[in-house]
Order: structure tokens, then sequence, then C-alpha cells
């Protein structure tokens, strides 16, 4: 409870695979980075580990070779993989004869076996490799929670009846593989078991923003609708004597109705050819504003269920616009139609209310949407006040960098390697200051842990607080532009000697000492077990899930330890490097970053190159982006109501001539008729800006989990921002997650202990396959 999602252990998978009532069959999958050399430049890929029985659970089928089986997901058998089609094109031309080709792959060599159908994706990765996961059934533990599990269920079988399932193997899991967690422990951390729908990862939160997309479109179109009604009634109108004299010669209603539908559906297929052409140009821009967060954007066109729902949509609108006229004027009053100057005799407030009724629905429709978009402005400028926990974001390029033991092999040679490739970063001209560390605000790469602190012992039976953990160089908080509110930053030395030193972030201090710096000389460490480490520096807190989410409340490590989570010398070997620049010089620099890198080693690939404004702009990603289309779907729609507004007012004056001739020559002034006319015209937008500012009461409420800030009825017309902020000083606790264990060959593993572990950057990879 309240300790998020956690991944599956090894022994956990092999516990739901053998002995579940519930499931066809469990896949295992993690996602990874490697290095591929040999073919060109030496290049850092994306890949993903998979279980022998993951790509059939999802239907798979090779488009060349064949898929893993049970012998290749098995320790000791020649290492495989399969590529995937895009890569087979880029960097084999599509050959067939690469099934059996041998490809070195982080120092090792692989033997490819086959070839993804095209357009293979899982998820948000596109991976270049599939690797076996290769687990040993006889080293599985309960404890280190290092990948994802997919099942697929068997006919009939629910989503609760599976979660008891597993509920049920739980204890039967730690009798099979005692070395791991306790029962007694996995209840002390409140672990059970989570069962949902695949779906659920794939569309995540986006959900939101794409209903409430759907629901301005389908407004937009209402306002359209009830504009070409409008329309409709007063050509009808001026229709309605021969609509009389057709109907006094025999003529039907149906056939005179039937005449007005046939005009509304051509109208509104016209206008729907239109719009489809409207749509294969918009297409083309929301590939370019929409958030990478948004699934799928790239597959997203004009199929052929696009086309029929269109077709569909289209037909629905024409007979919404013409249906009132063909009711309203199909049974028209023969006398008073057929008299001389019987239309200006039958002008009054019957014949108006119609009219008058859609103007207002418009301007309604219209308020709702403009308000709605107004409030995702005032979140937007929310987000952009908000302190990151870092400074113009814009001067700072990152990148990640692998160093696989084939190349540097000492542990303590891999921190030295990376203070020789901080040196030569720092050389380049207009570079101010360069770092590195296991990751950066807001990129996705997390590592969680138990922290225990020395003056709070944990109760017995409680578990500890979860905190997130970062192993970061000399000079990162100032390459960033976190501030350091108390003590000191890493040097170099606390590095080398392993100096058992960390720092926090500010609200981590807060939480047990009120005061950042009486947080200075305290004691933590990771776990129950091993060294304590005295605090030496605070920091300003960090929005490291992104701006619209609580500062996490985070631990710094320096890059090299000693005796840290059961390893006797702990380095990581997959970092992020930050260069800050002058402003917009950035990527300019890259070509002699890349050089300053190369010429340590020329054989580690710069990848993720990036700016840190781009990792920023992700985290309002979603907000921006319904902020503008619905900031369209608000101007369409405004511009809509106006012309609706004025066809009525216009229509209504026109039919009022002889009446307004009269007063003028009665003596009415021209200002007097003037505003005879405003004060209809003001009067419809009143009544639709009133009715408009309930219904968007109602249904802003439905967008509260896009908002920032400020709320959907803000009476005191300002945002919370100060408010929210407040919440965000609170302390987050995060979900513990396993980790890798360096030991192993093909995809190391960081540790062997039983401690719960976090979870190592899901890019990070197997320094050697094994």
């Amino acid at each position: 409870e309240g300790r998020g999602v956690m991944h599956q252990s090894d022994g956990t998978y092999f516990t739901y695979r053998e002995e579940n009532r519930v499931f066809e069959d469990v896949g295992l999958w993690d996602n990874a980075q490697v290095t591929v050399t040999g073919l060109a430049e030496p290049e850092r890929v994306v890949a993903l580990l998979v279980s022998d029985g993951f790509l059939p659970l999802l239907g798979v089928r090779p488009a060349l070779g064949r898929l893993f089986t049970a012998e290749d997901d098995t320790r000791g058998t020649p290492l495989t993989t399969i590529l995937s089609h895009r890569y087979w094109q880029q960097r084999f031309a599509g050959d067939p004869d690469v099934i059996g080709r041998t490809i070195t792959i982080n120092g090792a060599s692989v033997d490819v076996i086959g070839v993804t159908p095209e357009g293979f994706r899982f998820m948000e990765w596109d991976p270049a490799f599939l690797f076996p996961v290769r687990l040993d059934p006889s080293a599985a533990r309960v404890g280190r929670f290092n990948y994802q599990a997919i099942a697929r269920l068997s006919p009939g079988v629910t989503q609760e009846e599976a979660t008891a399932d597993l509920e049920r193997m739980i204890p039967m899991t730690v009798e099979k593989f005692p070395r791991g967690l306790t029962l007694e422990r996995l209840r002390e951390y409140e672990l059970a078991p989570l069962v949902r729908p695949l779906k659920a990862d794939i569309v995540g939160e986006v959900d939101t923003v794409l209903w409430l997309l759907l629901g301005a479109v389908g407004i937009v179109l209402l306002i359209a609708c009830a504009n070409v009604a409008n329309l409709f009634l007063v050509r009808v109108e001026a229709r309605h004597r021969e609509v009389a004299v057709r109907t006094a010669l025999g003529a039907g209603r149906g056939g005179v109705a039937r005449e007005f539908l046939l005009e509304g559906l051509a109208l509104g297929i016209l206008g729907g050819a239109g719009g489809l052409g409207l749509a294969w140009a918009g297409l083309e821009l929301l590939e370019a504003i929409g958030p990478e967060s948004l699934p799928r954007l790239e597959r997203i066109g004009l199929t052929p269920t696009v086309l029929l729902f269109s077709l569909g949509i289209t037909l629905l609108a024409a007979l919404a616009f013409s249906l009132l006229p063909a009711l309203k004027y199909t049974h028209p009053n023969l006398i008073t139609s057929l008299k001389e100057g019987g239309r200006g005799a039958g002008e009054g407030r019957q014949r108006h209310l119609s009219r008058n009724g859609l103007a207002v629905a418009q301007v309604s429709l219209a308020l709702v949407l403009l308000i709605g978009s107004g409030l995702m402005i005032r979140s937007f400028q929310a987000l952009r006040r908000v302190q990151p926990g870092f400074e113009r974001p814009e001067e700072v390029l990152t990148f990640q960098l692998f160093i696989p033991s084939a190349e540097v092999a000492d542990d303590r040679a891999v921190a030295r390697t990376q203070e020789e490739i901080l040196e030569h970063l720092s050389r380049i001209p207009g570079v101010a200051s360069a770092a590195t560390a296991t990751s950066v605000p807001m990129d996705g790469r997390h590592n969680n842990n138990s922290t225990y602190v020395a003056d709070f012992p944990v109760p017995e039976g409680d578990a500890p607080p979860s905190r997130r953990h970062k192993f970061v160089s000399p000079g990162y908080f100032e390459t960033m532009g976190n501030p350091l509110l108390a003590g000191r930053s890493f040097t170099w030395a606390d590095v080398h000697d392993m100096t058992t030193v960390a720092v926090v972030t500010e609200n981590f201090a807060r939480e047990y000492w009120d005061d950042p710096v009486e947080a200075i000389g305290k004691r933590i460490r990771e776990g129950r077990a091993g060294e304590w480490k005295a605090i030496v520096g605070v920091v300003g807190n960090v929005h490291d899930d992104g701006v619209d989410r609580r500062p996490t409340s985070l631990v710094y490590w320096p890059l090299l330890v000693a005796d840290f989570w059961g390893t006797e010398i702990f380095e990581w070997r997959s970092t992020v490097y930050v260069v800050r620049a002058a402003p917009g010089t950035p990527e300019d620099l890259l070509p002699q970053v890349r050089e300053a890198v190369w010429s340590v080693n020329p054989n580690l690939p710069l990848a993720s190159v990036r700016t840190l404004e781009t990792i920023h702009q992700r985290s309002t990603a979603r907000t921006s982006f319904a902020l503008v289309l619905l900031t369209i779907a608000a101007a369409v729609a405004l511009l809509l109501g106006i012309v609706g507004l004025y066809g009525v007012v216009a229509y209504s004056v026109s039919t009022r001539t002889r009446e307004i001739g009269i007063r003028v020559a009665i003596g009415a002034r021209r200002q007097d008729v003037t505003g005879m006319v405003i004060r209809q015209g003001l009067l419809l937008a009143g009544i639709g800006v009133a009715c408009g500012f309930v219904a968007a009461v109602a249904l802003t409420r439905l967008m509260e989990a896009l908002l920032f800030g400020t709320e959907p009825v803000d009476r005191s017309h300002r945002t919370h921002a100060a408010e929210h902020l407040a919440q965000c000083a609170e302390p987050d606790t995060q979900d513990l997650r396993g980790r890798p264990d360096p030991e192993a060959r093909l995809y190391p593993r960081l540790h062997r202990s039983t401690e719960l572990r976090p979870r190592p950057h899901p890019e990070s990879v197997p320094s050697v396959l094994r």
C-alpha cells in the first residue's frame, strides 16, 4: 500500500509459469541498451531481454528465421539474438543471409537466429535486438525485482480469479526459493500480486487527454451542426410559400421532407470530403506536436476504419442539421403562407424561437471550450513557473555512456575513466562545466531502495521508507544549477577513497530535522546492514518525475562506494553525462563532445543525445498538447458561434425591414434602431454566456486530472500554485525495486543479498554476454 508497482523476481516467474492454474503461459521481459561493434562505428541501441515464451504469447511470428527456444533461454548455451525488421533493413539491407551471422555485442559474439515482423514494437520500445533473458532456476530467489511479466489468461478466466491464483502461489514461491525474502518480510512490506490489462500499460494516463479532445471535437461538431441548421431554417423559411403551394397541389409531407434531407445529406457529404482533406493535412501537425507519451502516434492515419467512422458521423451530422427544418416546415399553414405578404405577417416570436435557441446553444458550447482552454493555459503557465531542480536547461547537453568490462575491467578504473572523460569535456571551448550521474531529472531512470536514518529507528514490524537514489560525480549540482543549501558537495577524493558520505535533497532533510543545516553530519544507510554514511550536503528539491508531480525525496551517493548493497566495490558503468555550454550552443558542440569521449576510448558510443530542455519539455508535453488542440477547437467554436449569432441577427433584421422603415418614418433615430439590433444580439449572447458558465462548471470538472496549480472553478481568479508547491514539499516515498547483479556475465546483476533492491536504469546493460 503506497509503495507503487514493483516488478517480478526470477523466483516468482518460475513459480507462476510452472504452478499457475489460470494462464496459458507467462512471459518475462526487461528493456536495456547494448553496444554494437564491428558493423560500422560503435553504436548504442535499445534491446529487449525476453523469456522463450514471450514472443509466442504475444502472437509474434518471425519474418525470417525462428524465435527463441527453451535451449536459447538456458545458461551455458551459445548466445543468440533476434534482429528487429527495422535494424535488419538499416544495417543489413534486408539480406536474408543474415541468419546464422555472428555480431559482436558488448564484446561478445552473438548468433542471429531470426528477424521480427515489420512494425514490431512492444509498448513504447522499438528494440534493435531481442535477447533471451537466460535466468538460472538454481540461483532464483524472491527479492530481486528486476523484470516485468506478462501472461495470457486462459479462456473464461477473470482478472479477479487470476489475482487469487497468484496469491495462492506466493507462499509456494517462498518455499521453493528460500534464499530470498521470507513470507513475513513480504507481509511486512505489504506486497501483493497485481493483475492488470496490458492495455493499461500501453495507454497509461493519455486516455484522459484523448477523451477530453474527443469531447472538444464533439462540441465543435455540435456547434457546426447548429450553425448549418440555422442556415437551413433561414433557407427553408425563404421557400415556405413554395412548400405551401406544393402542398396545396397535393405534394405529400414525406416527399417534401425527403427533398430537405437529400439537400442536407449532399451538403454534409461535401463538407465531410473537405474535412477529410483537412484531416490528412492535420495529421502531419499532430505528429509534429504530439507528445511522446501518446501511444502509437506514428500509426495514426486515414485507415478504412477511420473513413467508415467519418462517413457515419457525416451522415448523422447531415441528418441532425436537416431534420429540424424538415419537421418544422413540412406542415405549413396554407392560409397564412399563401396570403400575399404572409411572410411578414407570420414572423413572430414563435418563428424566431428555433433560430434563437440554436444561436444561444452555439455561444454556450463555444464558451465551454474557451473556459477549458483558459484553464489549460493557466495550468501551462503554472507548470512553467515550477523550479524543477535545475536552471537554464537549454544550455545543457546530455548523453548516455556505457563502459563495458571488455573495455575497462577494474571497478576502480571505471571511475578514473569517467573522471578523465569529464576533464576532456571541460576543456572544450564554450563548455562551462561537465558532470555525470546515473540519471538526470525526468529522464525515467529510477533506482529506489529502503533508507535507514540513524536517529530515527524503524519500529519492529514496520517497513522503512523507500527513497530514490542517484550516484553522481563531483560538479554535478553546479552543472545542473541545483543550489547547495547547506554543507558541501562531493569531491573526487570522496569518489576514489570511497568516503562514506551522502548528499540529500531539502525535502528529505526537512522531513527528519526541519532545518537543512541540522541534517549535516547525520547518518543514513541504504539497508539494514552496511556502513553508515554521513550527510555532508543538502541541495534543492528536484521534480524528478516531472514538474506536475511532487518533488522526489532523493539521496545522492558518490560514483564509487564501498560495501554497498552487499557489493565490496559498487560502481556504475552506465551513466548520463551533462555538459553545460553557452546559450544556444549545446547541439553545436556535439562533434567536439564526441571527439573528447573518443580521445579517452574510441569504443564508447554516445547514446540518447539531447538537451535537458528536451527532457524538461516532455514533462509538460501532455498539458501543452492538450492546450494546443483545445485552443484550436475553442477558436473554431468561437468563430462558428460568432457566425451563427451574426446570421440570426442579420436575418432577423432583414425580416423587419418594413418595421424599421416605419420606425424611421415616424421619427426613430439611427442610433435607436442600431441599439435595438445590438440589444437583440447582446440578449442572445448573454443568455448563451449564462448557460455556458453553468455547463462549464459541470463539464470542466472532468478535466481536473489535467490541471495543475488551478481549479476547475476558481472563484478567486488566481492560481493555487503556491498551495500546490507547499504540498509538493511533503516527502514522497517510492516503491522498492530490484536491480541486476554485476557478477553475472550476460546481464550482470549488482548483488546477491536478500534485501529488496532498487531497479537499475532499464537501459543499462550487461557488460559481457554470457
